[in-house]
């Protein structure tokens, strides 16, 4: 028994460390240092740099790390309240509602895979599964929508929302046109509202 208690003593702290050096990653990520060294994590984490290596192979992994731990952190703000349900105007104004907490939720972080992803097929892959997964909920919280109609029509139509709604369109509203995230959730509210609404062939609402 105090064997076993020695192991699980020693495993929990390797697990803590290990999540106070990715932490400490996403920390300065949020300081809009989107590639930190280890010297510098070390350094926020409070770890030496010998124990950053410990629970990471190089710089490389230590970024990938931080940002699968950030994934897991974020996972809730994927959820939509009362998801494909209720009337067009709600269903836009809880789905953007949705979009823009996650982008202020993983902004830095996303800058950050966006830099290294040319020099990491993981992070790109890491990209592209987001963006589809965004667009299927997309797809789902519009399905009325965006299943009648005509084919060429709903296709543009679909197109053009998801581009609309994808991280780094917010980014663009965000930070280059400099609106406030208020004004990109009205913005991004009334163009949704325009390409959804009553000017494509839409199935009944049974809701």
């Amino acid at each position: 028994m105090p064997e076993a208690s020695t192991t699980d003593g020693r495993t929990a702290r390797r697990d803590r460390n290990r999540l106070a050096v990715l932490d400490a990653v996403l920390e300065l990520f949020s300081e809009d240092n989107l590639t930190p060294t280890p010297e510098q994590v070390a350094q926020r984490s409070g770890l030496s740099l010998r124990s950053v290596y410990r629970y990471v192979a190089d710089r490389d992994d230590l970024i990938r790390a931080a940002i699968e731990r950030h994934l897991d952190l974020i996972a809730p703000l994927f959820v939509i309240e009362g998801f494909a349900q209720g009337p067009l105007d709600q269903r836009i104004e809880r789905f953007v509602g949705a979009r823009i907490r996650l982008y202020e939720a993983i902004a830095a972080t996303h800058r950050a895979t966006r830099i290294r992803a040319p020099e990491s097929e993981l992070l790109r892959d890491g990209l592209d599964n987001g963006r589809r997964l965004m667009r299927e909920q997309l797809e789902r919280q519009f399905a009325r929508e965006l299943h009648g109609g005509e084919p060429a029509r709903r296709r543009a139509v679909l197109a053009a929302a998801d581009a609309l709604t994808q991280i780094e369109t917010i980014e663009h509203y965000r930070v280059h046109r400099r609106f406030s995230s208020t004004e990109t959730e009205e913005l991004l509210v009334a163009a949704l509202a325009m390409l959804l609404g009553p000017t494509i062939d839409m199935k009944p609402d049974t809701t």
